[in-house]
């Protein structure tokens, strides 16, 4: 069975782990993948496993160009500001790969059920 959290609404706690099958489910998706053949995967993958199919998949969006200098030329990057909830912010550089507005939503939108506040809109 796919994690659930402990509690119910704003009260719901969430863990790595339901990270980890929310990115697993949203990127298995994208591919193409069914949900009953996704949760099918899910339930035998171990938290590990799970870690390492997700930072496998987003690697390239999120470190391309990741080494280079932040400045460009005389002028600094410009950064996103993202509002996830009270207190959370996700700042993403608009000439990264992650820049792409899908991604961000669901970046913001994974640390929200992370958080176990999924409801909340900034």
């Amino acid at each position: 069975m796919i994690d659930r959290p402990q509690g119910t609404g704003t009260a719901a706690t969430y863990h790595y782990r339901h990270l980890l099958q929310l990115l697993t489910v949203k990127i298995r998706q994208r591919e193409g993948q069914s949900l009953d053949a996704i949760k099918k995967e899910v339930l035998t993958l171990t938290g590990d496993v799970l870690e390492k199919r997700v930072a496998g998949s987003l690697e390239p969006a999120l470190l391309v160009r990741a080494d280079e200098v932040v400045m460009q030329g005389d002028e600094p990057a410009t950064w996103r500001r993202v509002l996830v909830a009270d207190g959370i912010e996700l700042h993403v550089r608009e000439d990264s790969g992650a820049a792409d507005d899908d991604v961000v939503m669901a970046m913001r939108e994974a640390v929200r059920a992370a958080i176990g506040r999924n409801g909340t809109r900034a």
